[in-house]
């Protein structure tokens, strides 16, 4: 959530960064409503004072023996008057809460600008695609081929856009997670949480995904939802704290089973496991203070590419433009890895800077030692990496004419010392 303070001192700047996110100006809009919710409280905060001098003058009369009809009647058009005006200030508090809540986030200034991810700059490529004697295959028809990897039992069992993995590629599913955790937590001090999966509105609202993007999540009660990724947890974590400024950052890792309706990619990607309803994700969130988001972002994402470095794959870092960035971010890279079977890159991790946006609607803060007041954190998160996705690229990369796929080195010890996966494995 943008700071409303900062809106009134420059609304220029709050149309001018929705349009560079080509979305239409709300400035004039954010201020009437704010204008009007200020108004109410003025005039209802003078009623009400009036109201606490009529009292105190009916009990001087009352004590004097004098009439107090008078003071009474304008008491009691007081009275309806303030509640009135309790009623619309609720109104117009509500209205503008909902406004700002659906408020993108202001990108920064070197986010390159377009409408969509055709307009995404190339920083950097790392490693070389793999040249085959033979013609790759994708992930679906080396599962299959492998026995291991089953959409029709999934079907029968769920619907549409599941898997059933089993043997060993159930396993390198776990191997994945349990790699990329070690070297989060080993090597760049990430605090590793086994979150809840179910999380209330509070926490979804926290990091943007209500109230507009509520078609993209699964409900599972009237309070609860699946998580599309433990970014909503673990971030979460800090709502409503104020922190010692010397406890920044703080980095957190989870890896846990996400859930997407996917219902704004409805009949993209329908073959096999890009586009899942259910899938794995390490997740890492960093709450740091506001002069240090950038350093922390630019760290958070060298982790994520380390992760494919390790596993030999070769991938490429993108800057979103600020039509293809996410609601709550104000920068985002995308890592994007070479799958074989398709010819292509495809987004494998998005590692954002949200600077004080979720803090704001979290009302995460910290206290600098010596002083009295507050400031929000900043809060960044990113892929670790799709454990699914790595799982897609291993497949692709790393196939073999025979069908039987290659584990990459430092996944065998994750693996019980297996080399191959083959059919019979």
């Amino acid at each position: 959530m943008l700071d409303l303070k900062k809106i009134r001192d420059n609304p220029e700047r709050l149309d001018a960064a929705l349009a560079r996110r080509r979305a239409g100006p709300l400035a004039a809009h954010v201020l009437e409503l704010d204008s009007k919710n200020r108004e109410i409280v003025t005039r209802l905060q003078e009623m009400q004072t009036r109201r606490n001098d009529i009292s105190k003058e009916i009990g001087a009369k009352k004590r004097a023996g004098e009439d107090t009809d008078d003071r009474m009647n304008e008491m009691a058009g007081l009275k309806s008057g303030i509640q009135a005006a309790e009623e619309e200030a609720r109104r117009l508090a509500a209205d503008l809460a909902d406004l700002l809540a659906g408020i993108p986030n202001i990108p920064d200034d070197d986010v390159p600008v377009g409408a969509d991810e055709e307009a995404n700059l190339e920083i950097r490529r790392i490693g070389t695609p793999p040249e085959f004697t033979f013609a790759p295959r994708d992930h679906v028809d080396i599962g299959q081929a492998l026995g291991m990897m089953d959409f029709e039992a999934a079907a029968k069992l769920s619907g549409s856009r599941y898997v059933v993995l089993s043997g060993a590629l159930a396993r390198l599913e776990r191997a994945l997670g349990a790699f990329m955790l070690d070297v989060h937590t080993g090597e760049y001090g990430y605090t590793e949480v086994y979150p809840p999966l179910i999380v209330r509105d509070e926490a979804v609202f926290g990091t943007g995904q209500l109230p507009k993007f509520s078609e993209d999540l699964f409900s599972v009660s009237q309070d609860g939802w699946l998580i599309p990724t433990a970014e909503v947890s673990l971030t979460n974590l800090v709502a409503d704290e104020i922190l010692a400024e010397d406890s920044l950052p703080r980095r957190f890792t989870a890896y846990t089973p996400c859930f997407r309706s996917e219902a704004g990619a409805a009949g993209s990607d329908t073959r096999g496991m890009i586009r899942q309803h259910q899938f794995g994700k390490v997740e890492l969130v960093s709450i740091t203070h506001p002069d240090k988001s950038d350093e922390e972002h630019e760290r958070l994402t060298s982790a994520a590419e380390d992760i494919l470095k390790r596993l030999g794959l070769a991938y490429r870092v993108l800057v979103l433009c600020t039509g293809d960035m996410g609601f709550s971010a104000a920068k985002t890279y995308d890592l994007e890895v070479w799958l074989p079977g398709q010819g292509r890159y495809r987004e494998i991790s998005s590692c954002s800077n949200c600077r004080d946006f979720q803090a704001r609607r979290m009302k995460a803060r910290f206290r600098a030692e010596g002083e009295k007041g507050t400031h929000f954190v900043h809060t960044l998160n990113g892929s670790g990496v799709a454990v699914g996705r790595a799982l897609i690229a291993i497949l692709e990369n790393f196939q073999t004419a025979d069908g039987s796929v290659r584990v990459p080195e430092v996944l065998v010890p994750y693996m019980g010392g297996l080399e191959v996966i083959r059919r019979d494995a």
